[in-house]
């Protein structure tokens, strides 16, 4: 079964993908598919990202015009919290998030990309804040403590997670009991064609790591979390020449003729305030530990 080497390939082309993506401006970025450059010749900049120049904490060095939504506007950060943000990128929304938390606050960034955690760190230095760190790490293996965190937020990031229930495992694990998260996320309505889905183009683009609606919200539930809300959903428009690139003639017929439809939702869940880690079961004593091994 070659399903881990599968996913480590993907994991590759994500990491170089956006590892390019960080020498770029964010007009080149925001010009083309999610940020991955498709080689189209007239794409609409705002196919995907959503305008945070209007946000509190707003740092334009720091947007990479990579996101599908605004998840901390969303997020009913409050000040002192602790907050992750996955998939940090340049530090976007970690920045936002800071301008919420505040000096008593804490934001944690995590990406695997080195050179967008370097660009991060620089516009971190350079704003002078000691409270928002940023974090080398996999999302399916965040590096964050269990109970540590009072939310998290990721924009158009954990559909690029090839394994997406380890993902939402793992932000279950490091929330605290209560404590909540607010993502930004591409999902499917309807089969993607194979053209669109088996390019690497299009998966560092978010749109081919996408999974459907319903399996990643059944995902959110079997990782534990509760009070799932749609806090927004927006269906988004491919231009021609883009899907076009990547099917045939018939296939780009019926791809337009039909219900499918990609969109991008900004979903809340909570970690249930009650929730108590199961005890691991204690190791038996080496003295007295039945009438097998003991004597009288």
């Amino acid at each position: 079964m070659n399903t881990h080497s599968t996913s480590d390939q993907l994991k590759e082309i994500v990491k170089e993908k956006y590892a390019q993506i960080a020498d770029q401006s964010r007009e080149d970025n925001a010009s083309s598919c999610c940020g991955a450059s498709c080689g189209c010749s007239t794409v609409d900049a705002a196919i995907m990202s959503e305008d945070y120049s209007k946000l509190e904490g707003y740092v334009a060095d720091a947007d990479l015009g990579l996101g599908c939504g605004l998840p901390t506007e969303f997020a009913l950060i409050k000040e002192g919290d602790v907050v992750v943000d996955l998939g940090s990128g340049a530090g976007n929304d970690a920045f936002v998030a800071r301008s919420i938390t505040g000096e008593k606050g804490k934001v944690i960034g995590v990406d695997f990309t080195a050179k967008m955690i370097d660009k991060a760190r620089l516009n971190a230095r350079t704003l002078g804040f000691s409270n928002v760190v940023f974090r080398y790490g996999d999302i399916e293996e965040i590096p964050v403590d269990d109970n540590e965190v009072d939310v998290v937020v990721s924009n158009c990031v954990l559909n690029l997670v090839p394994d997406k229930a380890q993902a939402f495992a793992e932000t279950f694990r490091i929330l605290k009991p209560g404590g909540h998260f607010s993502v930004s996320d591409i999902v499917l309505i309807g089969a993607l064609p194979d053209g669109l889905r088996a390019s690497a183009e299009m998966y560092a683009g978010c749109i081919s790591g996408a999974i459907q609606k319903e399996d990643y919200l059944q995902k959110v539930r079997a990782a534990g979390f509760e009070n799932i809300l749609i806090q927004k959903e927006k269906k988004i428009s491919i231009p021609d020449d883009i899907a076009s690139a990547y099917l045939t003639k018939e296939e780009f017929a019926t791809f337009k003729s039909s219900e499918t439809g990609i969109y991008s939702i900004t979903l809340y869940a909570d970690k249930p305030a009650s929730f108590v880690k199961p005890k691991a079961v204690e190791e038996k004593k080496a003295a007295c530990c039945g009438p097998e091994c003991c004597s009288n």
